[in-house]
């Protein structure tokens, strides 16, 4: 409880009752570790003997007092350790609990503002706060210290257990108060949202939803290779891309050779996470070598794969009229997916977003989502949809049936012909530097 440091540490050099009162002062440590509380404080009244302006003792005592029940005395002893000690937050929130209980709110409010000057990050003093505006102001005058309290605190996981119970309180109010914020932006400007072109209505959703707090911008993020100042699009027009309607057509075909090779073919299909031992797995863990997830490859970082190809003819044939992105070592990757009943691909990004990535969905059941950047949507059996997956991005299938798509890669088609050859040029001078 006593803070960053322990003051009584610092060295008694002269006279001799000072040197006692240090042993006693441990003497009151170890009582209180093993739970002797009566022990304890006997201690630290011996030390406050010897040295009545020793912080821990002072503070300690203001403690045992406040939690019997002895506000005034808790008061005095808890405002003798912050004049002993100022620039310790533990003590001000202490001070300010023990003004509150004794019903004096503007003197715990100015305890509180003690806290947060000697360390303004303080997440006791900031829940402290956001407490105490709340009994006195209400829900609305609290929810900002409430948000500034849970961006400074770890992750859940790792909440301190006797603060979680406050910090899911905060949880709760700054969840309430963002979806209420979001629904009346969203009631404000619905109008004027609806007047935007249909390309455009997502990204004002996605910004009032971002002003809102309730979600985070999302930005591109490729794990290879990167071109600055693109656009991070999450879902693509159609008018990019003048191949979409003729592969469209073959889809009956596409999808009969796909459940073909799901019959006949079963082991040409292989988990598509498949991490050696020792290396880091990370959001992959439950999918990694796992057939929850698996594909049947007919390009494979940028080489075909002339079994699969064979036993495929009509998708080979297809793919020739479409534009696949051409980066040696990288792409074209052109797969069948499978993704098992009631499983998850969890958030991730891609490689590069000189090139985006085609799906075209074949057997889509009921319950089945994909979420790109703050967008979602649900495939439709033959539709086409290209995306960047440099956006962060995530694939659910909630239903009992296998659900499969054809993902394949195109050129990005913001990028001009002198674009890609520069792009060329980068993964070729990659290779180079990495083979020498």
């Amino acid at each position: 409880l006593w803070g960053r440091r322990n003051i009584s540490a610092a060295p008694f050099v002269f006279p001799e009752a000072k040197v006692q009162a240090v042993q006693w002062a441990e003497a009151a440590r170890a009582a209180a570790r093993a739970g002797r509380w009566s022990e304890a404080e006997e201690m630290w009244r011996k030390v406050l003997g010897a040295d009545a302006g020793h912080p821990e003792a002072l503070y300690s005592l203001g403690v045992h007092a406040l939690q019997a029940g002895r506000m005034e005395e808790s008061i005095d002893l808890l405002r003798q350790a912050c004049a002993a000690a100022p620039g310790e937050a533990t003590v001000w929130v202490f001070l300010s609990a023990a003004l509150r209980t004794a019903g004096r709110p503007e003197e715990a409010w100015e305890a509180i503002q003690g806290a947060l000057v000697a360390d303004p990050y303080s997440l006791p003093a900031l829940l402290a706060k956001a407490s105490l505006l709340e009994e006195t102001s209400g829900t609305a005058a609290a929810v900002v210290t409430y948000r500034n309290a849970l961006k400074v605190a770890p992750p859940s996981q790792h909440w301190p257990a006797h603060l979680r119970g406050e910090l899911e309180h905060a949880a709760r109010l700054v969840e309430a108060e963002t979806k209420a914020y979001q629904d009346y932006l969203l009631r404000s400007l619905d109008g004027l949202v609806r007047q935007a072109q249909p390309t455009d209505r997502s990204r004002w959703r996605e910004a009032l939803s971002i002003m809102a707090g309730a979600s985070r911008p999302y930005l591109s993020d490729a794990n290879q290779l990167y071109v600055p100042r693109l656009p991070a699009i999450p879902f693509f027009d159609r008018s990019h891309f003048p191949w979409i309607e003729a592969l469209e057509a073959q889809t009956d075909e596409i999808r009969r050779e796909l459940e073909a090779a799901l019959a006949t073919a079963q082991g040409a299909f292989n988990p598509y996470i498949a991490y050696a031992p020792g290396q880091p797995v990370n959001q992959w863990g439950e999918l990694n070598h796992s057939d929850r997830w698996s594909t049947l490859d007919l390009w494979k970082s940028g080489a075909p794969v002339a079994d699969n190809q064979a036993i495929c003819p009509g998708t080979t044939s297809a793919l020739a009229e479409v534009d696949l992105a051409q980066i040696e070592g990288l792409c074209p990757n052109v797969m069948f997916s499978a993704l098992a009943p009631r499983t998850r691909i969890p958030p991730h990004h891609g490689e590069t977003n000189a090139r985006v990535i085609a799906h075209l969905p074949l057997v889509v059941p009921e319950n089945c989502e994909y979420r790109v950047g703050f967008d979602r949507i649900q495939w439709r059996p033959g539709e086409v949809i290209v995306f960047d997956d440099t956006l962060e991005h995530e694939a659910y299938n909630g239903s009992d049936c296998l659900r499969t798509v054809l993902i394949f890669d195109v050129w990005n088609p913001l990028l001009s012909t002198d674009d890609r050859a520069i792009v060329l040029a980068m993964a070729a001078a990659a290779r180079a530097y990495g083979g020498a």
